[in-house]
């Protein structure tokens, strides 16, 4: 089988750690070109010396750092082939209510979806003029299901697969493809940090990373929309669909467990 990702431009955000390197570690494997973006930027070096890629660090959330991203990859790589919007932002089990704070909800939604928004408004426009692009949003479960005990996270992962699913009906008849990876429990920092939720969240087996990056390298062959390295969550979403009171009423009863292991409040 031609390998189409050869030779590609690539970036990867939040390629510092977890899903995004392993997704950078694959794809420079397979022969692309990778830029690696992290807001860590000693992870970022270490990752991109590690694969023979070039380190380009820095916040791929705001206006000023996605310009930043996208010059410098340009400047590097000639052209962005594809975009792993990878990086995203978790702000904790902590924030289990009706109490996060303005400046909490702002900060989830600018980094897990008005990032994409961003990079989306810088790199369609080339695309649409050189025929083609590929835009990868790392999503969540969370944002086609939900999540439980924090929702900064489920509320902003359902806006980035939003997201994704509007650019792919408005341009995918035009060469670009977009796809959204939904992972249920990965072994990141962000399930390590997930507290109470860490058992729900890796019912269904908590995946490597590594794992992750080949179901998404899979999915990059056939241009699929939603990428799902957990495959029981099709038939939760499914059922979600199909029966949303039975769906809820399920949800109920893993929140009264939360509520009795000391969770939500």
């Amino acid at each position: 089988m031609t390998n189409r990702f050869e030779g590609k431009g690539i970036v990867v955000t939040g390629g510092g750690h977890g899903i995004g390197q392993a997704i950078a570690t694959r794809m420079a494997a397979e022969g692309a070109r990778v830029v690696v973006n992290d807001l860590d930027g000693d992870a970022a070096t270490a990752v991109a010396k590690e694969i023979g890629g070039h380190p380009v660090p820095g916040d791929a959330a705001t206006e000023a750092g996605v310009d930043a991203l996208v010059r410098a990859a340009r400047e590097h790589l000639g052209g962005i082939d594809v975009y792993f919007a990878n990086a995203g932002v978790d702000l904790g089990n902590s924030l289990t209510g009706l109490d996060v704070s303005a400046e909490d909800w702002a900060r989830a939604f600018e980094v897990n979806v008005m990032a994409h928004v961003r990079a989306a408004q810088h790199l369609v426009p080339a695309w649409l003029e050189q025929g083609g692009g590929r835009f990868v949003v790392t999503a969540s479960a969370a944002g086609l299901l939900t999540m439980l005990g924090n929702a900064p996270y489920s509320v902003s992962k359902h806006g980035a697969v939003a997201f994704a699913e509007w650019l792919s009906a408005t341009y995918g008849h035009r060469g670009i493809v977009v796809q959204v990876i939904c992972p249920e429990g990965v072994k990141t920092q962000m399930l390590d940090h997930a507290g109470p939720l860490r058992e729900l969240l890796s019912q269904d087996t908590a995946l490597e990373p590594e794992q992750v990056a080949e179901k998404v390298w899979k999915a990059l062959q056939d241009d699929r929309f939603l990428i799902l390295p957990h495959p029981q969550v099709k038939g939760y979403y499914e059922y979600r669909a199909t029966n949303t009171e039975g769906w809820l009423a399920g949800m109920r009863k893993l929140q009264r467990r939360l509520d009795e292991a000391g969770g939500i409040r």
